[in-house]
């Protein structure tokens, strides 16, 4: 049952968040939306604008009936120079979101794409994911969730734009065409979209509009360089750690070393007599720990007024995670009864001809995006603005409010383009944005009156918790000489990430965290009991790229490979097999990958072999066929041939940049070094010295190959990291004659 701050204009997930926090479900739902539909750029029109403010004022409109993330006035800016700006309703870090959905939105506008341009959103209502309901950039989910989204969005501007261009020449619509930006009429005339804005906002809004058949798509399909592409590569681009505010000061903060200690005292004054700090601060931090703030006129007279701190942290009241200790309790819970997500008979494993006992080890993983964590506050009377990479400006929207004792209209999160995240940026608490918040205020407070960014140093950020839980795997496999699985019994224990968040009364079931076990069993029809342990640990966890398919894909993709090697099956065959008629698109995946790659046809350099894995995550299927080696005693990559099942493919590069990435990533973890471990609750690392990432000299080639399909696309910002470390150890295990347990490798 609900509370009752509960309503149903808002997700659930956001619905569970105020009820938490004690704001105001009812203020939320009511967001007004004057201040965001000023979306026209200099000079220019946004379509559908008028209807959009009148509607918001309280006025009737044409397009009542449709939902803002219908509305094309908050998402299409036409200037009267014809240039066409689109609003993204997601977080641009890497993925490519900016150029994607814009390409959707002007394949039904027919724009002229040399004239399209992109601009990221805000907090606004119109912005949310109009499937989940709330403003995410997660899961994969952004052009897969707002294709048809978009889609709509540009065919009713292409609408109004026909309309209006019907209304000037006492035309039928039915007679005119679009085309490259304009709308072409009998007897040739032609008008700009430039030149039509003006009129097209006069026009009603359509509730209902036709698409494109995706036989003439133009745009949709083509390999499109991305529209951010040169500002990256020429270092213009601007990040949130780029945001520069008149008068603003830079913010860092000391953090306990153990998480959620406090202070027991703090000698400041070194701190305050260096040159530029305006104010130093004991502020509260996330998980209930305290911490000190340093701001100041740059991050380097910050960093050095925090380095001048003299602080004692009271912690003997809070857990100290001891890695080694941990993965003892770890294996003793392995032993014990655990909740259960599958439950097939084991009694055939007594009895079965052959039997695989494994136990598989990940660790803690930073996500360590190149962009560190950051978040600008600007207090005025009334109100606050943000700008910020997030991948939950609602949530964050609404935690900053709370934060800031405002209301959630009186905060506007501008989203800004971030250097990496691969899921940091979407915290279900809102981490660092309350706590950039909590500076600003405390700042205020001070009679610091200017904007604040808070900062967060790379070690700040790899000590800074919110890990990829550390995993432990237990199987028990019976299986017969053919390669049948008679009873696979499995255990898994981790710690969930979605416990003790908005998401859990949705997410956990039966005491089952689903993202600790996406990715077992299926594609392949075995007997499985499935048993999980949630134990609660003081080391923050969260999302990582993929998810719980970092660690299932890996134990399924080994297993499945040994259990083929064990009954002296070709491992591809042996996949093919399993799968049957029931998983098309893992087949065609996997045969292509075979295909392209040369697989069984092609001979080897000496030392080299071949390694296989095929996996499903955020509904799509990457098959990855690789050529490994062993020298001098550490492994080599060589070569990856992708073939990749993503449905209708919008952007041919896009697929291929998030494919090569996801497979650096995944090598990455692979390599000594790449683990989070804690001695007495201390993060025992703290920059790319002694926490290793996949580096250029270490990118094998990387060939992609994507299945043709005209059914919508899914997602692909993250099933391309889950089957490359097994394909690597299913290569490194032909060589060497040993499966591979942990990551990251352990060859000795």
């Amino acid at each position: 049952m609900l509370p009752s701050t509960f309503t149903p204009e808002l997700p659930r997930a956001l619905q569970l968040m105020l009820a938490r926090g004690g704001a105001s479900a009812e203020g939320a739902a009511e967001l007004p939306r004057r201040g965001f539909l000023k979306l026209a750029v200099a000079s220019g029109f946004a379509l559908g604008l008028a209807p959009l403010a009148a509607q918001a004022q309280g006025a009737g409109a044409p397009d009542a009936a449709l939902k803002p993330t219908q509305r094309p006035g908050a998402f299409v800016a036409i200037a009267t120079d014809g240039t066409v700006t689109v609003t993204v309703n997601r977080l641009e870090f890497g993925q490519g979101v900016q150029t994607a959905l814009p390409m959707v939105l002007a394949e039904e506008l027919d724009a002229d794409w040399s004239q399209v341009r992109s601009q990221l959103g805000t907090n606004d209502p119109a912005y949310a994911d109009p499937l989940a309901g709330m403003h995410l950039t997660g899961g994969s989910t952004a052009v897969k969730n707002s294709f048809t989204q978009y889609r709509e969005l540009g065919a009713r501007t292409r609408a109004m734009l026909v309309g209006a261009a019907a209304a000037r020449w006492q035309a039928d619509p039915a007679t005119l065409r679009t085309e490259a930006g304009h709308v072409i009429g009998p007897g040739g005339r032609r008008a700009s979209y430039g030149e039509l804005a003006e009129a097209a906002m006069q026009q009603p809004v359509p509730e209902r509009v036709a698409l494109k058949d995706p036989k003439r798509f133009k745009l949709i399909g083509q390999p499109t360089t991305r529209l951010d592409a040169r500002a990256k590569s020429s270092g213009r681009q601007d990040f949130g750690i780029d945001v520069r505010r008149p008068g603003q000061l830079t913010a860092v903060i000391a953090r306990p070393p153990v998480f959620g200690a406090k202070l027991r005292s703090v000698d400041d004054g070194a701190a305050r007599a260096v040159k530029g700090v305006k104010a130093v601060l004991r502020v509260p931090l996330d998980r209930g720990a305290e911490g000190v703030a340093v701001v100041a006129e740059g991050y380097w007279p910050a960093k050095l007024g925090r380095d001048a701190l003299k602080l004692d942290w009271a912690s003997d009241a809070v857990d100290k995670v001891d890695s080694e200790r941990q993965l003892a309790q770890y294996r003793e819970l392995a032993g014990r009864p655990g909740a259960v997500h599958f439950d097939a008979d084991m009694a055939p494993l007594a009895t079965a001809p052959k039997r695989i006992e494994a136990e598989f080890v990940f660790p803690y993983l930073a996500h360590a995006p190149m962009e560190p964590l950051n978040c600008t506050v600007e207090l005025a009377e009334g109100g606050a603005t943000l700008w910020v990479g997030t991948q939950m400006p609602g949530l964050d929207g609404l935690a900053a409010a709370r934060a800031l004792g405002l209301k959630p209209e009186q905060v506007r999160v501008n989203v800004q383009a971030a250097g990496g995240g691969f899921g940091r940026r979407g915290v279900p608490s809102s981490e660092y944005v309350v706590e950039a918040c909590q500076i600003a205020r405390a700042a205020r407070e001070a009679g610091v009156r200017a904007p604040v960014r808070t900062v967060w140093s790379r070690e700040d950020d790899i000590k800074g918790g919110y890990y990829r839980p550390m995993h432990l795997h237990r199987a028990r496999i019976g299986f017969d000489e053919r390669g049948r699985v008679l009873a696979w019994d499995h255990v898994i224990v981790g710690q969930s990430i979605i416990a003790g968040s908005p998401f859990e009364p949705f997410m956990v079931k039966n005491g089952v965290d689903q993202t600790a076990v996406e990715g077992m069993r299926a594609p392949y029809p075995l007997p499985m009991r499935l048993t999980v342990h949630h134990p609660q640990l003081n080391v923050p966890v969260l999302w990582w790229r993929s998810v719980g398919s970092t660690h299932t894909a890996f134990v399924m993709e080994t297993l499945i490979d040994q259990i083929a090697r064990e009954t002296n099956q070709d491992p591809v065959a042996y996949r093919l097999a399993m799968f049957g008629d029931q998983h098309p698109r893992h087949r065609d995946a996997l045969k292509l990958a075979v295909d392209k790659s040369g697989y069984g046809k092609r001979k080897l350099a000496e030392g080299r072999a071949w390694g296989v894995a095929v996996h499903e995550s955020f509904d799509s299927v990457v098959a990855y066929v690789v050529e490994a080696s062993v020298k001098d005693g550490a492994p080599v990559l060589h070569r990856v041939t992708a073939g990749v099942h993503c449905n209708l493919v919008v952007n041919p590069r896009t697929v291929e940049a998030q494919v090569q990435g996801a497979a650096l990533m995944g090598l990455g973890m692979c390599l000594p070094g790449a683990a989070i471990t804690l001695k007495d609750g201390v993060v025992e690392q703290g920059n790319f010295g002694d926490y290793r990432v996949a580096r250029i000299t270490e990118m094998p080639t990387v060939a992609v190959h994507t299945v043709p399909s005209a059914d919508p696309p899914t997602g692909m910002g993250e099933p391309g990291l889950p089957p490359l470390a097994p394909a690597w150890a299913n290569a490194l295990a032909r060589i060497t004659g040993k499966p591979l347990r942990d990551l990251p490798f352990k060859l000795g």
